[in-house]
């Protein structure tokens, strides 16, 4: 098909468009499909390490609920290693720290919760694992340590738990007056609905003489 002057014209400026710029749009669309394909198998990786974490986890949970401590080292010494960046991980170490706290091996239930403290994705995490921590450390008598733990920055709805656990800490330093300056902050600083968690704070004030 013939084109007339003005199409001739329009095509051979297409054409030396072409061939000043070809190669830098054919390595464009190579790039953005590699970039594409990439991504996709990116999320597939994650959907396939957020399933095996899955599976470890639940056997962890029934390792826990069966007393067998064998099956729960392994089940969370997989998860820890193989699939730290998940919240899987986090909670099972959660899970196999109490599981010791439990059986009162302090030792091995302080490197668990100091692991979730450490290596977490999720801050609200590593704030309830410090918050166990920190229990762990008052039944040590580790008081100071554990004082210096409450300092770190968390989440404001923990600021209630927080305090109170601060108040006991205190109480076991023999120190009436702060701890009682603590339980009021603690009631102060919780929730209206959690009426268990309230009345055991109260009960600890008034022990204080209010």
């Amino acid at each position: 098909m013939a084109y007339d002057l003005e199409e001739q014209e329009q095509l051979a400026s297409v054409k030396g468009w072409w061939h000043d710029n070809g190669t830098r749009v054919l390595t464009m669309i190579a790039v953005a499909a590699i970039v594409g394909s990439g991504w996709q198998g990116w999320r597939l990786w994650q959907a396939d390490q957020a399933r095996q974490a899955g599976a470890q986890y639940e056997a962890l949970i029934k390792a826990a609920q069966d007393g067998d401590a064998k099956a729960l080292r392994d089940a969370g010494g997989t998860l820890v290693e193989s699939f730290p960046r998940t919240l899987h991980a986090s909670l099972g170490a959660l899970v196999v720290a109490r599981f010791h706290v439990e059986r009162a091996d302090l030792k091995n239930a302080k490197a668990q919760l100091q692991w979730v403290v450490e290596r977490s994705p999720s801050d609200e995490l590593r704030d309830l694992a410090r918050l166990r921590l920190v229990a762990v450390l008052l039944d040590e008598k580790a008081h100071d340590e554990a004082l210096a733990l409450l300092e770190a920055k968390h989440a404001a709805p923990l600021d209630g738990q927080y305090a109170a656990l601060k108040g006991d800490i205190l109480v076991a330093k023999n120190n009436s007056a702060e701890a009682r300056a603590a339980y009021r902050l603690a009631l102060e600083k919780s929730d209206e609905r959690s009426t268990a968690f309230r009345n055991s704070v109260q009960l600890r004030l008034d022990a204080l003489g209010g």
